[in-house]
């Protein structure tokens, strides 16, 4: 029998892609884009392309398993782990994992229990339902998930107060682009064919990036940016367009506060004093300034590259600004996109139960521990400890920071730590208990978007592998175990999609779970849509979204917040400032570690995922250091050679490549599995668990390092 089932994948992607999955005889024989898609249109990238190979891998889990061997020894596949861990039922891994909770909890109360998950799966069900029900009526202690986008996202919403912005689909309409940050062909790839049309009519296309990326070598102009200081040169560019009367003072008069103190701002950052920062001259600057300000419509696509340094958060915000001085967001095609994930109404409330806080074992709500601060809480916090960690949507023996530190606390004896995944990977070489979780092909889901206005239902394809289980059911069988008999955990998938898109908000009138499975997307349901010739298109164009064309934001002010009493309130400067990152070439720590170093995310997994499967590692060029020719003549290092990687946390050994993607006094290293790494350790070796300015996110690109030639005894061995 042969079906063909609609999809959406849930991987950690702006796009959420449709996608259609032929079924024969109950295995999944083909995966494709779904055509009927308005922004991802048929087509998927290289690695989802492959997912076949990665539902039916031979290094699946598939069995729930309980550790034998010691913790760090590694295990790769279900057939080849006897030694490492034995297979057992869910009945008894439930059971132990139940009876482990209660004791730890009786012992040093239900905070010694830490959850830690991230963006394995977007999915609304399987990345935040259930599970949350489960911790929160446990009484854990509750995660802050800042490791990705929280720099980025406060940054945004201190000016214009949501994670909205400019649909994909305006970019055709656009005529002057700038991808800041932003590698599109990387990981956001539906939206390039709409920068491609825009280009075809004679649109630019510029690139702002520290890395020469497979984006920065297709723009019409790429500005290479010394790491950390794009608040710089956002401030430099806006000291331009007000000097120069290039604002909008209509639109800034009505939608805008703080308009006169960021006046004054940006004049301590003239062009020339910003180049000093930022690596591009000063007449680039007044250049690009005056280019983004008289082409209109103008877009720029802010992608979360630049909130990884510690000053990200602020390099947002004054990005976030230009748009709003331009008076861009009254055009179809301008404006900004970062994000568009706050637009999706869903009670998000009564998925993850935030209530049952104060029904839990606890009795108040429980403390918060920062995901980006794993290798500190599993070492040093106290009062109580933390004695049980669960994992599931992550891989934190690769992705986090201080990568030793992370893996010191795993290996602790008395650390009880379960994996919910669905291959070995790094982090269960350290669990007690693992557990086999199903791919999206194997459950039912609602999928959102953050980079664009189209819900979907993603339907199950086919029955799970194995004994896999998804995060759903899994965490609803653990509160059966716990006694925790309120109705919420006998929900189905289905009950909880209903009351997921249950809010009543205006934008999800007439959209609901029947809608969605025979639609298979659809989008928002936008009110107010705007005259179209008023905004310059004709009006057969389609029917655009534009936010914030009248000039209305939902802050406290009712307007964009140039200036903001938030940020005074919390001691930072209330309109924007650049700081250098205290691990920059600007800081007295160069001295000793002179070269940034960008600890970049592989063009081809994501994150960690998909970094085991053969058919996409061959895609990928691994364990390289790039570094300029300027650099690596000064150490005496030649392309092939194998170099060293050092700072005071620690050190990795790559091979070298010298070329154009980088700038003097930057390098740059991918995320791979530690395992797969050479010495068992990957770039996460030399990160920190130093927060952003804002949003206490991850600093993945604000690290210096040291690159020597490796002796020929760590070459070999490395």
């Amino acid at each position: 029998m042969k079906k063909v089932v609609h999809a959406a994948c849930p991987h950690d992607c702006p796009d959420a892609c449709g996608v259609l999955i032929t079924v024969e005889d109950g295995r999944a024989t083909r995966i494709q884009g779904d055509p009927a898609h308005p922004v991802t249109r048929g087509f998927l990238c290289a690695k989802v392309a492959k997912y076949l190979d990665r539902v039916y891998s031979p290094d699946r889990v598939l069995y729930p398993m309980r550790r034998l061997g010691p913790k760090g020894a590694i295990a790769n596949r279900g057939a080849g782990c006897a030694n490492t861990f034995q297979r057992i039922t869910w009945d008894e891994a439930l059971d132990e994992i139940a009876r482990r909770f209660r004791a730890i909890a009786e012992e040093f109360g239900s905070e010694a229990i830490l959850p830690y998950s991230y963006g394995g799966t977007l999915g609304v069900l399987n990345g935040a339902s259930m599970d949350r029900r489960f911790f929160h009526r446990l009484g854990a202690s509750q995660l802050a998930r800042n490791i990705c986008s929280a720099a980025g996202e406060a940054g945004l919403k201190s000016v214009i107060g949501v994670k909205m912005g400019t649909e994909p689909e305006q970019f055709r309409h656009s005529r002057y682009i700038i991808a800041w940050g932003a590698n599109i062909h990387g990981n956001n790839v539906h939206l390039w064919p709409f920068i491609e049309e825009a280009r075809r009519k004679g649109a630019k296309f510029v690139v702002i990036d520290p890395y020469r990326t497979r984006t920065a070598s297709c723009a019409d102009w790429y500005l290479p940016i010394n790491p950390g200081t794009d608040a710089a040169l956002a401030l430099g560019m806006m000291h331009v367009i007000i000097k120069e009367g290039l604002h909008d003072p209509d639109y800034i008069a009505k939608a805008t506060v703080g308009f006169e103190q960021l006046r004054g701002k940006v004049e301590e950052y003239p062009p020339e004093r910003v180049s000093q920062w930022t690596g591009i001259s000063a007449d680039d600057i007044v250049r690009l300034a005056r280019e983004y300000a008289t082409t209109r419509p103008a877009a720029i696509r802010l992608n979360y590259g630049i909130q990884r340094s510690e000053s990200g958060g602020m390099g947002v915000r004054a990005v976030t600004m230009l748009p709003c001085i331009t008076g861009s967001w009254k055009e179809v095609g301008g404006g900004l996109q970062l994000s568009t994930s706050g637009a999706y109404p869903l009670r998000k409330d009564l998925l993850e139960r935030t209530d049952f806080k104060s029904a839990s074992l606890l009795g108040r709500p429980a403390r918060t521990v920062n995901m980006v601060e794993l290798g500190k809480a599993l070492n040093t916090l106290t009062d109580p400890p933390i004695k049980a960690l669960f994992v599931y949507n992550s891989n934190p023996a690769a992705v986090a920071p201080n990568h030793n530190d992370v893996l010191s606390g795993l290996e602790r004896p008395d650390l009880f730590t379960v994996v919910h995944e669905q291959f070995f990977t790094d982090t269960t070489d350290y669990a007690d208990i693992v557990l086999p979780a199903t791919t999206f092909f194997e459950h039912k889901d609602l999928q959102a978007a953050y980079g664009h206005y189209y819900l979907q239902v993603s339907q199950q394809a086919i029955e799970p592998l194995g004994e896999c289980r998804s995060n759903v059911e899994v965490f609803r069988a653990l509160a059966g175990r716990m006694g925790f008999d309120e109705p919420e955990f006998s929900e189905s998938a289905d009950e909880m999609i209903d009351v997921a898109l249950g809010s009543g908000h205006p934008w999800l009138e007439g959209i609901d779970r029947k809608r969605l499975e025979s639609e298979g997307h659809i989008r928002l349901n936008f009110k107010g849509t705007p005259d179209f010739e008023k905004h310059g298109v004709p009006a057969d164009s389609g029917s655009f979204f534009l936010p914030f064309a009248e000039g209305v934001f939902p802050t406290r002010s009712g307007k964009a917040e140039l200036y903001s009493e938030q940020l005074a309130s919390e001691g930072l400067d209330p309109v924007v400032s650049f700081i250098p990152p205290h691990e920059s070439r600007h800081s007295p720590n160069a001295k000793y570690y002179p070269l940034e170093m960008l600890a970049r995310k592989a063009d081809n997994f994501l994150n960690s995922t998909f970094a085991n499967v053969p058919s996409v590692q061959e895609m990928e060029e691994r364990d390289l250091l790039e570094i300029s020719r300027d650099d690596a003549r000064a150490r005496g290092i030649a392309s092939g050679d194998r170099v060293r990687v050092f700072n005071g946390r620690g050190e990795i050994f790559l091979t070298a490549r010298v070329d154009g993607t980088v700038q003097p006094g930057v390098v740059a290293a991918r995320l791979n599995w530690a395992k797969l790494s050479p010495g068992m350790r990957n770039v996460n070796v030399l990160t920190s668990e130093r927060l952003t300015d804002l949003g206490a996110s991850a600093t993945f690109y604000s690290v210096l390092v040291e690159v020597q030639l490796a002796s020929p005894s760590a070459a070999t061995s490395g």
